[in-house]
């Protein structure tokens, strides 16, 4: 059965530029092949209702060709596909995606397709997928790289179809939700003593130099989706810092 991705595959020379991988992508997915195995069972809070969000947002239909970005092990992969999606699923570490095909196969899951690829550089035909999804992935992408992303998934996805994307979002402290969600970490990690107090310096430091975590908030994911050309653009928070936004591409 032949999939978008199996249409036009960037990778690992080039991608939709024709550039080649930079070393900060080649760095990262030595990073992530490293944490494959333990990946499951790491946990971000809440993680099964943020996954049940997205899959509610996403209005999957039988035969659906979709897109999951950043896929991790296939904890969203694998949902859709059992919802009777055609699934391909991507991410940056072959050592993910042979544990996502190792899990599909044990669950007897025929319709999911594991690609190897960064999210800046997949490249797929215009108009071929029906949903495109991503679940806590695209927090790791430089700003100018998620609105691209956004805009990527608009022209993959045929007229009706839709950009489900579930990730941490918040800013800077620059509206009460943003405050809330600052505030909760920094408490939760200031009661776990010194481990907590070393733990909330490396946050402090990887959210003030923008380094490997870089959310942003509810609001600039919406007019990402906006500028792309997104209507009936919908966001919901989720559990803590977390929430989901939905947009369909026009008919």
């Amino acid at each position: 059965m032949s999939t978008p991705a199996q249409a036009q595959s960037p990778g690992a020379a080039g991608g939709r530029d024709g550039r080649p991988e930079p070393f900060t992508s080649r760095l990262q997915r030595f990073v992530w092949d490293r944490r494959a195995q333990s990946w499951d069972h790491g946990g971000v809070l809440g993680l099964e209702k943020i996954i049940n969000a997205v899959l509610d947002a996403a209005e999957v239909g039988e035969g659906a060709a979709a897109v999951d970005l950043g896929c991790g092990t296939g904890q969203l992969s694998l949902p859709l596909a059992q919802r009777g999606a055609r699934v391909t699923a991507v991410d940056i570490s072959a050592n993910m995606i042979d544990l996502l095909n190792q899990k599909a196969r044990a669950a007897g899951v025929p319709n999911v397709t594991g690609m190897v690829s960064t999210v800046e550089q997949l490249d797929l035909p215009a108009g071929s997928v029906d949903l495109v999804v991503s679940n806590y992935a695209l927090h790791h992408l430089h700003d100018r790289d998620k609105e691209r992303a956004v805009a990527a998934a608009y022209r993959w996805l045929k007229p009706g179809g839709r950009l489900v994307i579930g990730d941490m979002m918040f800013g800077r402290g620059g509206t009460a939700r943003d405050r809330a969600i600052i505030g909760s970490k920094v408490t939760t990690m200031v009661k776990r003593g010194p481990g907590g107090w070393w733990r909330l310096a490396k946050n402090v430091g990887r959210f003030t130099l923008r380094f490997q975590e870089r959310p942003v908030s509810i609001e600039t994911w919406k007019s990402y989706y906006a500028r792309a050309g997104f209507r009936d653009i919908v966001a919901v928070p989720v559990v803590a810092e977390a929430a989901v936004v939905a947009g369909t591409k026009p008919l």
